[in-house]
């Protein structure tokens, strides 16, 4: 253990795989897989001796029933020290931020020097679940005392045991899908179609631009010979949005559609984690540094995607900081509809106080989920590498991370650099 540290944990870089949409390219990679690649890219990319790292922190959403503890597994796949501490984390799409800020939290305690944080999905293979019926009767059948009784318990399987359960979609609490929850919190804030379609044009339009002049590629860790996010449209226009139909209300008022919404994704990501102290020391350049974090939870009844309207405003109110100091805002995109609310909701005050209107052209410059991608766990170490690499480009003194989260939870980050 390493002396409490007063100092400011240090964001030295991020890597990560391309982002691309499941069933495709990378349906043959388990998650396991991509995440070891994904830390493997990292150590790289730093030109950092696996030795150094002192705790492993990793996310997931979709758990793979055999590897309850992803992160070990990935820390042995990736030649990190046996000695390493690793665990896991899971918190739906906040979880890449919940990895984040337990390294954080050990370095300033005092636990840990030198981290890894990250998150991965592969929406491409998840576990295969059947019917409660079916697994009683393969459980009973595995704990039976003779090969008798085995095959007696094994002979009540019928046909339609076999059919698997498709995964859950719907909120546990509510019963309505994410796209549900936000057609309705689109209504309630007069959200019309034609600004969720502009969100989602900025996005690809940005991160087009950002992938061909290196910016989002320089974080990517290739893969297969697949050096960039694929699901980019850089050809994509107002007009070829706007034809699109809506998904989740299917009538007349429906305004969310595939376009205007995150596909389902694999990949992964990581990121290097240190005491501003340690780094100073080796002399190692600072992207930035992480001034505050704030994480809010409320009823998903007032509308599941809207925590990120509590966080940031506490998180700003906390530091005593104003909307204007900040210099990139970074709003994970989940729909363009919660994107268009919560900017609304900041502007005009709701649960707390208002913080002003977000300038756009400090909005997601590089793109956001609805173009980059979504791979729950993966998306905030994927923020954070992008927010801290645009901070140094532009000399930026303070960043701001947003990330709402199913369960109707959210968390918020600041990052600062000294300019």
């Amino acid at each position: 253990m390493t002396d409490r540290s007063d100092g400011r944990v240090a964001i030295l870089g991020g890597s990560r795989t391309p982002f691309v949409k499941s069933g495709t390219v990378f349906k043959r990679h388990s998650a396991l897989a991509l995440a070891t690649h994904a830390v493997k890219g990292l150590i790289q990319q730093q030109d950092i001796s696996p030795e150094l790292i002192d705790e492993l922190v990793y996310g997931i959403v979709v758990l793979e029933p055999h590897l309850p503890n992803i992160a070990r597994e990935i820390a042995f796949g990736a030649s990190l020290p046996k000695e390493v501490k690793a665990h896991t984390v899971s918190n739906n799409c906040i979880t890449g931020i919940h990895a984040i800020t337990a390294v954080h939290d050990s370095i300033v305690a005092g636990r840990t020097e030198i981290g890894i944080a990250g998150g991965v999905e592969s929406m491409s293979n998840p576990p295969i679940v059947f019917r409660k019926a079916f697994a009683r009767i393969l459980v009973d059948a595995g704990m039976a005392k003779s090969m008798a009784e085995r095959l007696s318990r094994l002979l009540k399987i019928r046909p339609w045991h076999f059919k698997p359960v498709a995964p859950a979609i719907a909120e546990p609490s509510t019963g309505l899908s994410m796209g549900e929850h936000t057609e309705i919190m689109a209504k309630e804030w007069e959200i019309d179609r034609s600004e969720q379609d502009e969100i989602a044009l900025r996005s690809h339009l940005n991160a087009s631009a950002a992938t061909k002049d290196g910016r989002l590629s320089d974080e990517i860790f290739p893969l297969d010979g697949i050096d960039s996010d694929t699901m980019v449209r850089p050809d994509t226009s107002f007009e070829k949005l706007s034809k699109l139909r809506p998904v989740f209300d299917r009538s007349d008022n429906g305004t969310i559609t595939a376009g205007n919404s995150s596909a389902l994704t694999d990949g992964a990501s990581a990121v290097l984690l240190m005491s501003e102290s340690r780094a100073s020391r080796e002399g190692r350049e600072i992207l930035a540094t992480i001034k505050a974090f704030e994480y809010a939870a409320i009823d998903p009844n007032d509308g599941l995607l809207m925590a990120p309207c509590v966080a940031v405003p506490r998180l700003l109110t906390r530091t005593g900081m104003q909307l204007k100091d900040i210099d990139i805002v970074e709003v994970h995109e989940a729909f363009g509809a919660q994107v268009a609310c919560n900017l609304k909701a900041w502007e005009l005050g709701w649960k707390e106080k208002a913080i002003g209107r977000v300038d756009l052209e400090k909005l997601n410059p590089l793109g956001g989920s609805i173009a980059l991608g979504h791979p729950f766990s993966a998306t905030g170490g994927r923020i954070v590498t992008t927010l801290a690499n645009e901070m140094k480009r532009r000399n930026a003194r303070y960043g701001l991370v947003s990330i709402c989260a199913a369960g109707a939870m959210a968390a918020a980050m600041i990052l600062e650099r000294d300019v």
